[in-house]
């Protein structure tokens, strides 16, 4: 039984899960980096930084925050532009570059297509002089 877990656990994609997770995470410190640094005060410049942490909405007494939504969201949708634009859709093009020209695979013919061919390339020849 422990060597079936470890066996689990030894397994390339476990592993590489693992790896992704921890760089996706390293990743997301540099892209929220680049969001609150640089792409934010551009925006800032022109309407200024959204927040609508203050918005919410009392109803008997129960207050409803979604000012913090809306700000969680709008956060969202600038940090999955900013990955679009800057890593995505530059990676898809360095990628579509350096693409190997891929060939086309001509098949070679079976054994039997081989044997084939050259039956029927005796019968259509012309017959020996004896």
């Amino acid at each position: 039984m422990v060597s079936g877990f470890q066996k689990f656990l030894l397994r390339g994609n476990l592993i590489d899960l693992a790896v992704g997770v921890i760089i996706g995470a390293a990743f997301g410190g540099v892209v929220t980096a680049l969001t609150n640094g640089v792409i934010m005060p551009i925006i800032g410049i022109f309407g200024g930084v959204p927040n609508f942490d203050a918005l919410q909405l009392t109803v008997n007494g129960s207050v409803f925050k979604y000012g913090t939504f809306l700000t969680a969201l709008i956060n969202f949708l600038i940090t999955a532009a900013v990955v679009y634009f800057f890593v995505i859709t530059p990676f898809a093009h360095l990628m579509e570059r350096f693409k190997r020209q891929e060939r086309e695979v001509v098949a070679e013919p079976s054994n039997e297509e081989k044997l084939l061919a050259e039956i029927r390339d005796a019968l259509t020849a012309p017959p020996l002089n004896r």
